[in-house]
């Protein structure tokens, strides 16, 4: 393969919506980014048929990937510690704050920077597809990806910060305190009410100071939106996550929002 375009494609499954990235190592530019949003939430099945629908009628999938990584991302996962874990005990770890069923599919994440595992339910019919027309792939959960890019850039921070990964009826809780992770959490969310109540209750929980700690925005959220509006009123110190990547991004995605790809742009 020609060095200047080695590409990598990571594909960010949700059953609220998918999204594509395409970075070339070769000119270490993003050359691809696109966001698909349903309408409801669909079920893992709905879900299969619209990248199939968008895999077949897009004309950059059809091109050579030296690699592809497909990030899941749901609420069936949860960390243990790399010391105390047992591959025998997978299910009993994951049934005691998820809802999994007795033939679902469990694997794990080995995230290094803090030594645990992650453990979660992936969606095979995803990766039976995935692996039918690409080949050999990578696959992980979306958590592993935010909790080990946060923790290798936030290592030298003292101060407490929650980070909030927004996405359409969830978010992604993380809370980092002198570069350790204090806690991951998934919380579903129907209105803008939900979404400050368990902010506020993450705060509560932890004994986090609301006029000092800061919170760190990424995901589907900016600063026009009712979300951001709610948390500023509770929350006095809040920022869109920073987006210094360490690519350029093409004249042809559009970059002005960067912060709302944050999950899929650290994926590479």
């Amino acid at each position: 393969m020609n060095e200047n375009n080695i590409k990598e494609l990571s594909i960010q499954i949700n059953l609220n919506g998918l999204s594509f990235c395409i970075l070339n190592k070769g000119s270490n530019t993003i050359e691809f980014l696109k966001t698909i949003a349903f309408a409801n939430k669909l079920n893992p099945s709905d879900v299969l048929n619209h990248l199939k629908a968008e895999l077949s009628s897009n004309t950059v999938f059809s091109e050579d990937f030296d690699a592809v990584l497909v990030i899941h991302q749901n609420e069936l996962a949860t960390l243990v510690p790399k010391a105390l874990y047992d591959d025998k005990n997978k299910a009993d770890y994951l049934k005691f704050n998820s809802k999994i069923l007795r033939t679902d599919f469990i694997t794990e994440d080995e995230i290094v920077v803090n030594e645990s595992i992650n453990v979660y339910v992936p969606y095979v019919n995803i990766n039976n597809y995935i692996f039918d027309t690409f080949g050999e792939f990578v696959y992980k959960h979306a958590s592993s990806v935010l909790i080990d890019t946060i923790l290798q850039k936030e290592a030298t921070k003292e101060d407490p910060i929650v980070y909030i990964n927004s996405n359409k009826n969830t978010i992604e809780v993380f809370v980092v305190t002198k570069g350790q992770l204090q806690l991951f959490n998934v919380f579903e969310y129907h209105s803008k009410e939900d979404f400050i109540y368990y902010i506020l209750f993450v705060f509560e929980q932890l004994k986090l100071d609301v006029e000092t700690t800061l919170i760190k925005l990424s995901g589907d959220i900016d600063k026009d939106d009712e979300l951001y509006t709610i948390l500023y009123t509770y929350v006095r110190h809040i920022e869109l996550i920073s987006t210094d990547f360490n690519f350029t991004i093409s004249d042809t995605v559009e970059a002005k929002k960067l912060h709302q790809h944050y999950l899929i742009l650290n994926s590479f």
